[in-house]
């Protein structure tokens, strides 16, 4: 049995001792995609810094690919978008996906990117362009390009859909479910439900600090006897 993309047995993370995350137990399947659901401040955002390494955890045990997450080792096949993303202003979009691809080991492909572009519904005149000149959802879209650019076989994602017209959240999703149907695993925080549906095998809602459910849509609408998801994720954070 392969080891799964992402292992989390009890994690506790306490700030001036407070627990932002509390005995939290998760494992990501690979070729799974999993979505992390939970209100403002439920601690989506540090579980993820946890798994990357980007903080210290109190207690517990993180393993990605059946490698310790403070190894570096450990992220060397992800890929990361973090929320609120911006790329350094003083970069054109293709200084910026140049630099990236270099710092991937991937080739830059003109090829890759136009179609990507097309995707995402960003226009290609954002290649010349410096990023200060950039709106939130074309520096969103960017980041975007980078990560599906650097063929990583994990991708973490907060909040990926942030900032994104209808247009491109439609073609985005479809793009990622042709990922998944090659077998890429995809771990991402997000507050639309409706892209939960479409997109994952499993969902896990964090709140105050704890995973209260983990499974499928459909076992969370069973477990919570609602009609649909919303109903069952309000029921489970008790709104």
């Amino acid at each position: 049995m392969t080891d799964p993309a992402i292992h989390i047995e009890k994690l506790c993370k306490s700030f001036a001792g407070n627990h932002v995350l509390d005995e939290i137990d998760l494992t990501v399947n690979k070729g799974e995609f999993t979505g992390l659901i939970g209100v403002n401040g439920a601690g989506k955002t540090t579980l993820i810094k946890c798994l990357l390494d980007f903080c210290d955890i109190t207690s517990g045990k993180i393993e990605i690919f059946g490698t310790a997450h403070i190894r570096k080792e450990a992220r060397e096949n992800l890929v990361f978008l973090p929320e609120r993303f911006m790329p350094p202003y003083y970069l054109t979009g293709k200084d910026f996906l140049v630099y990236m691809t270099e710092l991937h080991g991937v080739e830059y492909s003109n090829k890759k990117v136009t179609d990507l572009f097309k995707i995402l519904d960003l226009e290609l005149s954002a290649l010349l362009k410096p990023v200060r000149e950039f709106s939130k959802g074309m520096a969103q879209k960017l980041g975007l390009a980078s990560c599906l650019l650097s063929e990583k076989d994990l991708m973490i994602l907060d909040e990926p859909m942030s900032g994104l017209d209808p247009k491109a959240r439609v073609y985005l999703k479809q793009h990622l479910i042709e990922l998944k149907q090659a077998g890429k695993t995809v771990f991402f925080s997000t507050h639309l439900l409706v892209d939960v549906e479409i997109l994952c095998d499993r969902i896990a809602i964090l709140h105050q600090g704890q995973i209260r459910f983990n499974g499928t849509t459909e076992e969370c609408k069973e477990t919570f006897k609602a009609e649909n998801l919303e109903q069952a994720y309000l029921a489970c954070v008790g709104a």
